[in-house]
């Protein structure tokens, strides 16, 4: 499965290391995405925690879903 987690102010790249090397990207409203394949539930719970324990605001968290036809997905 891939998922998005937004969390609320801007990380930089530095912090990818602490995600798991997943893509960090800043967005233009002020949040930070973090995104990429989480291969089960025990993993996506590790990086909620790593939110937490680094005291960053959860905005959202999505799980996408990725369809066989290129360029195409949507949020769950």
């Amino acid at each position: 499965m891939v998922y998005e987690i937004k969390v609320e102010g801007y990380l930089d790249d530095a912090w990818a290391s602490a995600f798991h090397g997943m893509a960090i990207t800043r967005l233009t409203d002020g949040e930070t995405s973090i995104g990429g394949p989480v291969p089960d539930q025990a993993a996506l719970n590790a990086l909620l925690r790593n939110v937490r324990d680094l005291g960053l605001r959860l905005a959202s968290v999505f799980q996408i879903r990725v369809s066989r036809v290129l360029g195409s997905s949507s949020h769950r």
